[in-house]
C-alpha cells in the first residue's frame, strides 16, 4: 500500500467518523470542486478560504429580517483579510467577530440609521449551525497552492484544521512538515482558525495556530468520572461533537499578552472538564448550599488560565453581578495571577483599580461590584 493510499485511508476515516457518528456533513473537493455561486462549495477560486455562500445564509437565518446591505456588510467584515498585520492579529479580530457578533450598520424601513450585532454563530442550539468537513480543499497562496488533508468550516468559516499522516508516522511530522508549511504559504487559511489537530489514525493531539507542538496536547477523557483513553476517537468524540465544539469556540478560547507575544490559548482536557464542573456548581450553588467545590491542579496545569475561563464563563452564561475574589498567599503568586488575566485582556489594574493594597482597600473595592478583585 502506498504511502498516499495510507495517508487517505486515515483521511477518508476521519470524515466517515465525523459523519457518521458526530453529524458532520463531509465532501471530497480534491477533483470534484469546480468554481462558482452554484458549485460545489460555492468558492468563486482557490484563493477563498470562507464560503460565502454559506456564511450570508447563515447570517439572514439567525438575524432575519434586514437589508440585504446588512447581511453584506457582515460578510465583507469576515472575509476582508489586512495586509499589514500577522495572521496571529487578524485571527484575533475575526475570533471576536466569531463569538460575539459583527457590527453593522443600515437604515431601517423607516429610515432610521441603526446599528446592530448580527450573529454568525448559533451558541445557545449549537445544532442550528452547518456543520461541513471538507476533505482534500486546493487553497492559493501568493505564491504557493496547498491541498489540506481536513478542513472543518461551520457556517462557512473554516474553524478547524487537520493534518493527517499514516498510522506509521510519528505526528511531529505533520506539525513540522505540514502545518508549519501551511502557515507559511497559505496563512489565510488560519484566520478564522479555532483548533488544530494533528494525528495519524491512532495518536492524536490538538493546538492553536500559535501553539509550539509541545504545547499540543491530549485529549483524555470525554467525562472526569471516566477512565482516560488516548486515542484518536477520544478526541473526535471530545472536541468535534457540536456540543463541545461551539462550547470550546465560545468559552475555551483566550488571547494571552502577557508574555510580550501574543499567543492563543485554547483550554486543555482537564480544563475543559473542570471549569464547566465548576460554572455547573455555580448554576446549582443554591442545591449545594453555596459550596462549590475545589478545582485541583498539579504543577503547570494551568491554574491561572483556568481561572480565567471560569470567571469568562460565568460572566458571558450565567450574568449577574458576580465578583471573583482571587486570594494567593503570596505577592508573587498574585503578580502573576493577575498578570495573566491583564494579559488576556479581563482586567486592567490602571484603567479600573482591581488589586487591593490592604484590608481596608478591599473591603472599598467589595462595595464597587467589580468583576475581579485581586
Amino acid at each position: 500500500m502506498s504511502a498516499y493510499t495510507e495517508d487517505s485511508l486515515v483521511q477518508q476515516t476521519t470524515a466517515a467518523y465525523m459523519e457518521e457518528a458526530l453529524g458532520w456533513t463531509s465532501v471530497l473537493a480534491f477533483n470534484n470542486e469546480d468554481f462558482g455561486p452554484d458549485s460545489l462549495l460555492g468558492r468563486s477560486s482557490d484563493r477563498e478560504v470562507v464560503l460565502v455562500r454559506s456564511l450570508r445564509a447563515k447570517l439572514a437565518e439567525l438575524n432575519p429580517g434586514l437589508p440585504a446591505s446588512a447581511y453584506e456588510d457582515a460578510v465583507r467584515q469576515m472575509t476582508a483579510a489586512p495586509a499589514i498585520q500577522s495572521p496571529a492579529a487578524t485571527n484575533r479580530e475575526k475570533y471576536v467577530l466569531i463569538r460575539d457578533g459583527v457590527p453593522v450598520t443600515f437604515r431601517n424601513d423607516k429610515g432610521e440609521r441603526v446599528r446592530q450585532r448580527l450573529r454568525v454563530m448559533d451558541f445557545q442550539e449549537p445544532g442550528n449551525n452547518e456543520f461541513l468537513c471538507v476533505r482534500e480543499l486546493w487553497v492559493q497562496g501568493d505564491l504557493y497552492r496547498r491541498r489540506a488533508d481536513i478542513v472543518g468550516f461551520v457556517n462557512g468559516l473554516p474553524l478547524l484544521f487537520m493534518e493527517l499522516k499514516n498510522v506509521h508516522k510519528d505526528i511531529r511530522a505533520a506539525y513540522e512538515q505540514n502545518f508549519a508549511d501551511y502557515k507559511d504559504t497559505v496563512p489565510h487559511l488560519f484566520h478564522h482558525n479555532a483548533m488544530v489537530v494533528l494525528a495519524n489514525g491512532v495518536d492524536a493531539k490538538i493546538g492553536s495556530m500559535t501553539s509550539r507542538f509541545g504545547h499540543f496536547h491530549e485529549w483524555k477523557r470525554l467525562a472526569e468520572e471516566e477512565p482516560g483513553a488516548v486515542d484518536m476517537e477520544t478526541l473526535l468524540k471530545g472536541i468535534c461533537g457540536k456540543n463541545n465544539f461551539m462550547d470550546l469556540v465560545e468559552n475555551f478560547i483566550v488571547f494571552d499578552d502577557s508574555a510580550g507575544e501574543p499567543k492563543k490559548i485554547l483550554a486543555r482536557n482537564h480544563q475543559f472538564l473542570g471549569v464547566n464542573r465548576a460554572v455547573d456548581a455555580v448554576l446549582h450553588r443554591k442545591q449545594r448550599n453555596g459550596r462549590l467545590g475545589v478545582f485541583w491542579h498539579t504543577q503547570g496545569a494551568g491554574k491561572s488560565y483556568s481561572m480565567v475561563l471560569f470567571t469568562r464563563k460565568v460572566h458571558r452564561r450565567l450574568g449577574g453581578n458576580f465578583t471573583f475574589l482571587v486570594l494567593t498567599d503570596r505577592e508573587d503568586l498574585d503578580t502573576q495571577i493577575y498578570r495573566t488575566f491583564a494579559g488576556c485582556g479581563v482586567v486592567d489594574n490602571d484603567r479600573d483599580p482591581c488589586r487591593a493594597a490592604s484590608g481596608q482597600d478591599l473591603a472599598r473595592l467589595l462595595t464597587q461590584q467589580k468583576t475581579h478583585i485581586f
